[in-house]
């Protein structure tokens, strides 16, 4: 089952990265730095702040404190990127520091307790809250491309209007067990 857990975790990260990045390909440079409002993020900000979390809450993921020391978290919301290139070179930085971390966890470490501001966490429930932590801010990014692309904006899941379709495609298929994110990984 903890191994279960490993790699479903680890697609659902993926799963959440491929949607930020399908967002970042449909997006100016230009578009990285939109604010809604003033109390708004840009999507440039909440790269950075995703990276500083990732970079902080996975180095010596099992040793160390989840929030170094070495981390500006205030500077993530406040420091603009100089190119469209440094927006996507940290975003990957970040995701490769999770992926990893990650990747190098064997199930009986899930059980470990690790540390966030020093609030002990099992790992697997380290793992859960950056999960969802994680997808909340993709879904900011997404959220802000819609609103820049409007109606040229290239739906990451199933289209308005497309439910039915996309439902009698699946149900006349065979039923099988296998991860939700195996549908979307080509196209939609």
């Amino acid at each position: 089952m903890q191994t279960d857990f490993l790699n479903s975790t680890i697609k659902l990260f993926e799963y959440y990265k491929s949607l930020g990045d399908k967002t970042f390909i449909q997006l100016s440079e230009k578009d990285f730095l939109y604010t809604p409002n003033n109390y708004s993020n840009s999507i440039a900000i909440i790269v950075r702040h995703l990276s500083g979390n990732m970079k902080s809450r996975w180095t010596n993921f099992l040793t160390e404190d989840g929030e170094k020391i070495w981390r500006e978290r205030e500077k993530e919301f406040n420091e603009p990127y100089l190119a469209k290139e440094d927006i996507l070179n940290d975003w990957e930085a970040g995701w490769d520091c999770l992926f990893s971390a990650l990747k190098s966890l064997r199930s009986e470490d899930l059980s470990k307790t690790i540390y966030i501001r020093n609030q002990g966490h099992s790992v697997m429930d380290a793992i859960l809250r950056q999960l969802a932590h994680y997808s909340s801010h993709v879904g900011q990014i997404i959220y802000i491309g819609t609103i820049i692309k409007g109606e040229n904006w290239n739906s990451l899941s199933i289209p308005k209007g497309e439910s039915d379709k996309f439902n009698q495609s699946h149900f006349s298929l065979p039923k099988e067990t296998r991860h939700f994110t195996e549908d979307f990984k080509d196209g939609k």
